[in-house]
């Protein structure tokens, strides 16, 4: 027979989820807004200050957190403008302190020298951790699946 203890456990286990789901669909929410106006001190705050970032699949920097920054401050002022769409947001995994999400993207760009826009889409993996400051992600690694108008695609 479930006793009381283990009846409490049930709910508030499922809000602990719903929370950290919430929090962790902000960050990753708060990191499509960092790169598209690029704020990198926002974009700073997604991560730890150890974080790995691999965006080598779309032809970018992979490195440190501060190196991927410096890496993006060089490089992206040159788009007028991108908007990162983050849905589909999966917890892969959960524990008290870590956290495995996979999350599609969806991100139309205008790119220098293409007419028309750009766009490119695929999968962020991030391996996160619970910090005093909420959830933080350690590690990002972007698969990108598709990208067309580049300035190297070939028509049609």
């Amino acid at each position: 027979m479930p006793t009381r203890e283990s009846f409490l456990r049930g709910p508030e286990d499922r809000i602990a989820r719903m929370s950290d789901e919430t929090q962790i669909a902000a960050l990753l929410y708060r990191y499509a807004r960092a790169v598209d106006t690029k704020d990198w001190e926002l974009y700073r705050s997604v991560f730890t200050a150890d974080a790995y970032i691999d965006y080598s699949s779309a032809g970018a920097a992979a490195g440190s957190r501060d190196e991927v920054v410096d890496w993006f401050a060089a490089n992206l002022g040159a788009l007028p403008w991108s908007m990162h769409y983050i849905t589909n947001i999966e917890v892969l995994a959960r524990g008290p302190r870590t956290a495995t999400v996979r999350a599609m993207f969806y991100n139309p760009m205008q790119l220098p020298g293409v007419a028309g826009v750009s766009a490119c889409g695929g999968y962020y993996h991030h391996e996160l951790v619970r910090t005093t400051d909420g959830w933080r992600s350690r590690a990002l690694r972007e698969e990108n699946v598709w990208f067309t108008g580049r300035p190297t695609d070939s028509p049609g």
